[in-house]
């Protein structure tokens, strides 16, 4: 029963938060964000996830509600998997330390409430591009470098997608 405590303590709300973030601040850890819809989990993800982990010592997950995912365009099916099943399998993962739901466009709300240390996201977004219309814009940058943080990207991992596999499993 341990380990399901350990699941469930991972989860938090936009307002419960804050506090804990402070908590993990008071110990002196450095806080990573980074934030996706993690529909079908495969290597790609861990080893994102993982490579964002190593960027600091807690990684904060944004997780897109099922709502958002069905805003992003990304097929009338998706998600696959709804938010607790996906949060649930995130949540197992041992690097993946709170994981908060968003049902906004963007995670802009979440990265101002955490301030993070370090903004993590794909190498398919650019941590230099300035214009926020632009596809490489990474949401909450501005935020991020006007406190002292670092905004980041990690490469991509060839070959994995939540749409390559959909499109594998329909032949």
């Amino acid at each position: 029963m341990e380990h399901l405590k350990n699941l469930q303590h991972k989860f938090t709300s936009p307002e419960e938060l804050t506090e804990r973030i402070a908590s993990y601040r008071q110990r002196g850890k450095m806080v990573v964000f980074t934030n996706g819809c993690f529909d079908i989990l495969h290597k790609g993800h861990v080893m994102y996830l993982a490579k964002a982990a190593e960027q600091g010592d807690v990684l904060v997950l944004g997780l897109n509600s099922d709502a958002s995912v069905k805003r992003q365009g990304k097929g009338e099916e998706r998600p696959i998997n709804p938010y607790d099943a996906r949060a649930t399998v995130l949540a197992g993962l041992g690097f993946v330390d709170l994981i908060v739901e968003f049902d906004e466009e963007t995670p802009i709300g979440l990265i101002e409430l955490v301030v993070p240390d370090v903004l993590v996201k794909g190498g398919d977004y650019d941590p230099e591009e300035e214009d926020h219309t632009q596809k490489s814009y990474i949401v909450g940058r501005d935020v991020v470098l006007a406190n002292g943080g670092t905004v980041t990207t990690i490469p991509l991992v060839d070959g994995f997608s939540t749409t390559g596999i959909i499109k594998k499993l329909r032949r």
